[in-house]
């Protein structure tokens, strides 16, 4: 009866409140005017790379230690995205990735490679500890199938040349040609063609022939990232470069940096970057391309925009808004969620108590940082940042073992939670301040509303709690997010429940809301 009743009751109040939110803090970047505002997704999507098949585009993104993780969405317009699949549903190379002693954080998978080639998709990328991979596929939404590659190849760009061969460029400052077979494994040497000269980190390279040039369309990265092009004859050199844009306007343009080159249907160019954009992480940027004297120039007037015309791609497609609030009916987990590092999944469900996330305890730890099923999502920002990000969860406290903390979590380094600790036969909702408890005060209420307000603006997230909903108290301090380069992806919300002492306990979320 109280699944009936939720699912009667809620569906006519959330669709009046969420037009009005979503009419005021708009996080897609379509105007609904024929024009599109930067940044074009309002998360953490880094390192894309976009290719166009047919007429749906498809974007591959880093997501580092997260499983589901190696996120691909896609595209009719190149405005409008949305999930697609997450290719690896786990990442089995490493115990560290079972946070077994150690972890991956600032490592995994990075800086992906996507070609479509004779009927099949391909993923290329490296982890800096496990090697290279390769990721095959019929279908963009997959099943996808993984490979360990005898070698990785740093920032890869996979390139299928039109007389049959297959190249790999790779390198950091040092950019290199390697010769591949099919399987994608070298059959030649790693043969340097440019090595960096307007200053170091030249990097994250992708690879295109256009028009009998042989373009590396690389960065030198950094917060003030630039974007540049390697230009050739002849895929191994020698090549001359351009500067196409060197963007240091304050504002969400600063620093432009690494992407794609994208020709459309109607055969307009484009180009897909990103900006470091925050705590939120960094954020992809749809940026206009026009050819000059054979080079991709970026921008107008060597800048890049910020407000602009969408892509002329032939027919106009609806606004499309990523998913982000759950309420755990469905069997599965929206493609929103990834677990930090490898799940285990026998501790966790979504069919034990149907309509409710189950997260039980997985091992004894005293860290939140080395708990496993921390399960997290991306933050979105708004186009307008002076609105925060407002999360908030309804879980049930009443089958948590002693010593237990569960809650609701705000994650990067540092990183901030608020929840409830189990203690003999008490309970204390508690605020965690990158390790150190700020607050605490006992609570009876067998079920508890946690919430987190996020402003990628002011780099702060505060933490509130309830009882019933509708009066919630504000606890503990304010978290002063960060970009840590140790962890190496944009803060996230988490829904987490770890045991200190003992197994056996679980908690039960019923939604988690995103405003």
């Amino acid at each position: 009866m109280k699944r009936r009743l939720k699912m009667v009751a809620l569906p006519l109040l959330f669709m009046l409140f969420f037009l009005n939110i979503t009419h005021a803090q708009n996080v897609h970047s379509d105007n609904g005017d024929g024009t599109y505002t930067n940044p074009l997704i309002s998360a953490d999507f880094p390192d894309p790379d976009v290719i166009r098949v047919g007429d749906t585009y498809y974007m591959v993104t880093t997501t580092m230690f997260v499983f589901p993780g190696v996120t691909i969405l896609k595209s009719h317009d190149l405005v409008n995205w949305e999930y697609c699949s997450n290719a690896l549903p786990r990442f089995d190379f490493s115990n560290c990735y079972n946070l077994d002693t150690c972890s991956r954080y600032g490592h995994g998978q990075w800086a992906t490679s996507i070609k479509y080639h004779n009927n099949k998709f391909y993923l290329l990328f490296i982890t800096l500890n496990e090697g290279g991979f390769m990721c095959t596929a019929d279908k963009a939404e997959g099943p996808w199938h993984i490979t360990h590659l005898p070698k990785g190849f740093y920032d890869p760009g996979l390139f299928f040349d039109d007389n049959g061969k297959v190249y790999v460029a790779q390198g950091y400052n040092k950019i290199s040609i390697t010769e591949v077979n099919d399987s994608l494994e070298a059959i030649g040497p790693d043969s340097l063609v440019y090595t960096g000269d307007i200053r170091k980190g030249l990097e994250g390279t992708h690879v295109y022939k256009i028009n009998g040039y042989y373009y590396l369309y690389c960065t030198y990265g950094g917060r003030d990232g630039m974007q540049v092009a390697l230009r050739s004859k002849n895929i191994y050199g020698p090549y001359e470069q351009k500067l196409l844009i060197y963007d240091t306007t304050k504002g969400i343009n600063y620093g432009i940096h690494q992407g794609a080159l994208i020709e459309t249907q109607t055969g307009e160019w484009w180009t897909i970057l990103f900006v470091d954009s925050g705590p939120f992480g960094r954020f992809p940027s749809l940026q206009p391309v026009t050819w000059k004297d054979g080079w991709p120039m970026i921008g107008v007037n060597g800048k890049a925009v910020t407000t602009y015309r969408k892509p002329n791609v032939g027919k106009k497609y609806s606004i499309k808004n990523f998913a982000t609030s759950d309420e755990f009916d469905d069997k599965k987990l929206g493609m929103q969620w990834g677990w930090n590092h490898n799940p285990d999944d026998a501790k966790w469900s979504l069919m034990e108590r149907p309509g409710y996330l189950r997260l039980k305890t997985s091992g004894i730890t005293q860290t939140f940082t080395m708990a496993r099923n921390t399960l997290t999502q991306r933050p979105f920002a708004k186009h307008d940042q002076t609105k925060p990000t407002i999360a908030t969860t309804k879980m049930d406290v009443g089958k948590m073992k002693d010593g237990d903390i569960a809650g609701l979590a705000v994650f990067q380094d540092p990183y901030a939670y608020i929840g409830v600790k189990q203690n003999g036969s008490s309970q204390y909702i508690i605020m965690v301040n990158n390790g150190k408890t700020i607050e605490s005060a006992a609570v009876s209420a067998s079920t508890i509303y946690f919430r987190t307000i996020a402003s990628n603006a002011t780099s702060l997230a505060t933490f509130e709690y309830s009882t019933d909903n509708k009066t919630f108290k504000p606890f503990g301090n304010a978290l002063a997010m960060k970009f840590n380069l140790k962890i190496f992806t944009g803060n996230k919300f988490c829904l987490f429940n770890y045991a200190t002492k003992m197994p056996g306990g679980y908690v039960d979320v019923d939604w988690l809301r995103v405003e």
